[in-house]
């Protein structure tokens, strides 16, 4: 039997959710009604804790618009009760399932209107990732600029097709969470276009009605406040039609940040509310009377505020907010509808199998079993019970931070094993702290051990266990080493679960001769707990894939924490990038996972057509709009060749011509321009498609300012990771 999957990138080209020019029609209309004070008013946020969100701006009645209500965050809203908490962003990347990560916004976008929320605060490129101990990295995808931009699309796709106005966020190299409001970055042109740039093109494309940009500095200058950022980059050469919004705090002036691109400001105070804390509003109508702001720079912001809330269609029959984001009195209804089944499954399909010996998983009817670590049990004080999660006190199923949300109940290992357990009538012994003595005791006698290790990070306004954000180091919390050490010293079979915010050093964990499977389940919200049992009794052969590089040591990443500068010297060379390049031996690479079954790849298929240069044509959201049609697609052949159902992911990776190259070495080995998710019954094959773009066949050439495809021979390789490289080929562009 044969199956033919869908060309994923196929998506990544559908029309735009939202009509610019038809939502500017309307804008044009309704400005004309507006006074001074109204048009300031819908630019200004109200203060911290003046309304009912975490961001809200004057009202219009004239117009019917309302205090907009722009609410946080990226894997729920915060504040709320009775709202899903659904797997982090990373778990969404490690699915490699873009229809799932496109029906999480779908799911994330419905929620948000039926609170009457108008902005949700997410999706997150930036922080890209690239360095392994940046606090915010779990919020975001992946650091291959290519899957970021491809999930973004998808997910600000679902969140606008519910109406809701989706914020790509953080613009631009907010990499660290130490010293991020002072941090000051730099970058070279090409990087900043072939990586950190990329997936916010993505997301412009896609339609985005709104842009955060972020706290840190950008060549001396706050990125809130920044020229070339904002007008050039964003809104000249991306085309963005629509808002740029200030992160919390991160306007410093009132006429700069007008001129240089500015169109929201949030919250509209400072958190504390100190004389002076209000750039815009009345400061704003001053300086534009004084013209130190054109005032069609005022109608400008006024415009691109209007049209994303027309363009949604949030001016008809849009629901009212009825909770407070600051009573915690729980109010508002529940829409949760049946969001629970796609977090399960996200949860589930991102479950990544790292090792397996002698097929120790899936379990089979133990007779008995010891389930040692805190993290595997809800925390004792409640699953809600630290701000913001600022705490790793029992399981850990989301990070810390803004990026949060309420669980309405969380699933731990514990409480979905234990059905499972009377079902198949097998013993249970627990040990549930991280005491290595107590693990032990409770392993000694029993058929598996199953060991729950943590490695957490968040936003630096909390600190936990030492770690103001970013994390201090890679290793499991907790002293979890020895937790797993003192275990398998005395239980043969010992699997261990690692719930982390992303890489996580497994060296001395690797060491123990008897721990024989390892399993990463992320931080996957409030069904962590059932999606895992899902994978561990065989009910579903692990799909997920690592959507970063495990290394061997922290070291080997090349990057870290910096303390006030950053030039990103690293260049294009990040996560895999660098391993290749730096021939580093990963303990498991990018794109990697494991299966209950095997696959098989064959017949490569390359079916191409472009023209080498510049872009040609017409200019439109996200770029050139030519860098965004297909050139043609790539398939392979898969084969399911084992002995159970089972989905693999296929990867397509392009190597560019050397003539790409400035000099000796500064090109990628490769670079991910593909993936396809495929579902095969034992025997089965299909054929996976990748529809390639221009875009993903070109670099940017510095001195021209412009993508550029190049002439000469392109490597292809598809395969099931960065490295377990299965076809190859090559194809050329000539004059």
């Amino acid at each position: 039997m044969w199956q033919r999957v869908v060309p994923l990138l196929a998506l990544a080209t559908l029309s735009q959710a939202l009509d610019w020019d038809a939502a500017y029609a309307k804008a044009n209309a309704a400005l004309t009604k507006l006074t001074q004070d109204e048009k300031l008013a819908i630019v200004t946020g109200v203060g911290w804790t003046k309304g009912p969100c975490v961001g809200n701006t004057g009202s219009v009645n004239s117009i019917g618009y309302p205090s907009l209500c722009l609410q946080d965050g990226p894997l729920g809203i915060r504040f709320v009760e009775k709202v899903t908490a659904f797997p982090a962003g990373v778990n969404a990347a490690s699915t490699w399932d873009v229809d799932l990560i496109h029906e999480r916004g779908v799911a994330l976008g419905a929620e948000s209107k039926a609170l009457g929320i108008n902005v949700h605060l997410g999706p997150v490129a930036g922080a890209l990732g690239k360095i392994p101990f940046g606090g915010r990295n779990w919020e975001g995808f992946s650091p291959d600029p290519y899957f970021a931009g491809i999930a973004m699309a998808e997910t600000i796709k679902g969140m606008q097709e519910s109406g809701v106005q989706a914020c790509a966020k953080h613009f631009l190299l907010n990499e660290q969470e130490k010293n991020r409001e002072t941090m000051d970055t730099s970058v070279d042109d090409r990087t900043l276009h072939e990586l950190y740039l990329w997936p916010f093109a993505d997301a412009v494309h896609a339609g985005v009605a709104t842009v955060m940009c972020s706290y840190n500095k950008f060549k001396t200058f706050w990125a809130c406040e920044s020229e070339e950022l904002l007008n050039h980059t964003l809104k000249g050469e991306l085309g963005f039609r629509g808002t740029v919004i200030s992160d919390w705090n991160a306007q410093h002036s009132t006429a700069l940040s007008a001129n240089t691109g500015l169109d929201m400001t949030m919250p509209g105070t400072d958190f504390n509310n100190p004389p002076g804390s209000v750039y815009w509003g009345v400061k704003l109508g001053q300086a534009i009377t004084t013209g130190e702001v054109p005032q069609s720079r005022l109608d400008d912001m006024v415009r691109r505020n209007l049209a994303g809330w027309y363009g949604l269609g949030q001016d008809k029959n849009y629901p009212p907010v009825t909770w407070n984001s600051f009573n915690n009195t729980g109010g508002g209804p529940n829409v949760q509808g049946d969001h629970k089944r796609i977090a399960r499954t996200i949860a589930r399909d991102s479950i990544v199998l790292l090792k397996n010996i002698n097929n120790t998983l899936p379990l089979i009817k133990p007779k008995s079993l010891a389930i040692v670590g805190q993290d595997a049990i809800v925390n004792p004080a409640g699953a809600n019970a630290c701000a913001d999660r600022g705490c790793n006190i029992g399981h850990l199923a989301m990070g810390w931070g803004s990026g949060t949300a309420q669980f309405p109940y969380l699933i731990a290992p514990l409480d979905a094993i234990r059905p499972q357990a009377i079902a198949d009538n097998t013993t249970l012994a627990t040990s549930t702290s991280d005491d290595p003595d107590a693990g032990a005791n409770a392993a000694r006698d029993t058929e598996f051990a199953l060991v729950f290790i943590t490695s957490d990070s968040g936003e630096g306004y909390i600190t936990v266990e030492g770690n103001q954000g970013d994390r201090l180091t890679l290793d499991p919390w907790h002293d979890c080493n020895d937790l797993v050490e003192a275990v398998a010293a005395v239980n043969k079979k010992t699997i261990v679960v690692v719930n982390s915010v992303g890489p996580i050093i497994l060296e001395t964990i690797l060491a123990q001769p008897n721990v024989l499977a390892i399993v990463w389940a992320g931080i996957a919200g409030q069904e962590s707990g059932n999606a895992l049992v899902d994978v561990l009794y065989g009910g579903t052969s692990p799909s997920g894939k690592l959507p970063y590089t495990i290394a061997r040591r922290a070291a080997d990443y090349g990057t870290t924490i910096l303390p006030g500068t950053d030039t990103f010297d690293e260049g294009l060379f990040v996560d895999y990038r660098h391993f290749d390049k730096a021939a580093i031996e990963p303990r498991y690479e990018f794109g990697f996972g494991l299966s209950y079954s095997k696959f098989t790849y064959s017949t490569l298929i390359l079916d191409l057509d472009t023209t080498p240069g510049p872009a040609p044509g017409p200019t439109g959201p996200g770029g050139p709009l030519s860098l965004f049609s297909s050139i043609g697609h790539i398939s392979a052949t898969i084969t399911n060749t084992g002995r159970v159902a089972a989905a693999e992911v296929a990867q397509l990776y392009i190597t560019l011509p050397a003539s790409t190259s400035a000099g000796e070495g500064d090109i990628p080995v490769r670079q991910l321009r593909g993936f396809a998710k495929i579902s095969l019954a034992p025997g089965e094959s299909g054929v996976v498609s990748f529809v390639l773009r221009r875009r993903d066949v070109s670099y940017w050439e510095a001195t021209s300012m412009e993508w550029v495809v190049p002439r000469g021979v392109f490597g292809v390789v598809v395969g099931a990771s960065s490295r377990d490289l299965r076809l190859e080929g090559r194809f050329s562009v000539d004059a």
